[in-house]
């Protein structure tokens, strides 16, 4: 989102077209006896990051499968179907499933855009840029009396009440997969539908990836030690930081894990293969990096 998208936000918005950044002070308390309380989850629009869904997943008792199926739905991150996942509400109900009487059921693993209400983050990195920026905004709704509280912080001071630093740190390198692909416009290209799929998997769904990682296919390519993979199939927060340094070498080349000498000649070959034997495999256009 550029400054002016902000400055030209219709009169009716929420978002107060104000960028913040992190020392700048802002009046908001949200708790349980102010008369609001509940109320921003009862209409909700949760998008998801994959460190929400780790903490979810663990929190709930489910597989990954299961959280997706009985919790999400899909929808696209951008117009070339970069596959993302949010918060599933009953069609008549909008409200949050885990709203509860009491508030949050799922309080302490509650997702990232909840911990950051009211305020929204917004990550923009120009064209061609290496590196992106991060700045802050208000979000005022006209149900929400905690801007009338009379307590000040800064914005860190808040991100850090509400743990949302953390999930930030941990969540940096999947944004700036998203941030790049878009950024980088015809150089990169659109990725394949099996760029998309892998990118699913390595996103929402740690289990299939855990799969992946022990799979004949992934050994063939990748020079992993035994002991490295057993590590990562026993850590599902090492297993999703692997996984995105993954992503960023099979979206975009960035060879950050070992791959075997004869890998990119086999896979190549392979590839060639499955095209003649499938030549309206929707696949066999894409000339990126891809090594999966």
């Amino acid at each position: 989102m550029s400054d002016s998208s902000l400055e030209n936000m219709p009169f009716d918005s929420p978002l107060q077209p104000i960028k913040l950044a992190s020392q700048d002070t802002i009046q908001f308390r949200c708790h349980k006896d102010i008369a609001c309380f509940n109320e921003c989850c009862k209409r909700i629009d949760i998008l998801l990051t994959p460190y929400d869904i780790l903490r979810l997943t663990k929190s709930l008792g489910l597989s990954y499968n299961e959280f997706l199926s009985q919790y999400t739905v899909p929808y696209e991150i951008d117009a070339d179907g970069m596959p993302g996942v949010k918060i599933r509400t009953a069609d008549d109900n909008l409200a949050c499933p885990f709203l509860r009487e009491e508030g949050c059921s799922v309080y302490e693993d509650r997702p990232t855009v909840c911990r950051y209400y009211a305020l929204g983050l917004m990550a923009m990195r120009k064209q061609d840029s290496p590196t992106d920026e991060q700045a802050y905004f208000l979000i005022k709704e006209e149900h929400c009396l905690g801007h009338n509280e009379p307590h000040t912080l800064t914005v860190d001071q808040f991100r850090q009440d509400q743990g949302v630093d953390q999930y930030d740190v941990i969540n940096h390198e999947w944004r700036q997969i998203i941030l790049k692909k878009r950024s980088g416009g015809a150089a990169i290209g659109k990725p394949s539908p099996r760029s998309f799929q892998f990118f699913f998997m390595v996103s929402y769904n740690l289990d299939s990836f855990r799969g992946f990682i022990q799979s004949e296919g992934f050994s063939e390519v990748y020079d992993l030690t035994t002991a490295e993979i057993e590590e990562l199939k026993a850590d599902d927060l090492l297993l999703l930081n692997f996984g995105f340094k993954l992503l960023k070498q099979v979206l975009f080349g960035e060879m950050t894990i070992p791959v075997k000498g004869d890998a990119m000649q086999k896979r190549a070959h392979k590839r060639r293969e499955e095209i003649k034997a499938d030549p309206d495999d929707p696949n066999k256009d894409y000339e990126g990096p891809e090594l999966i």
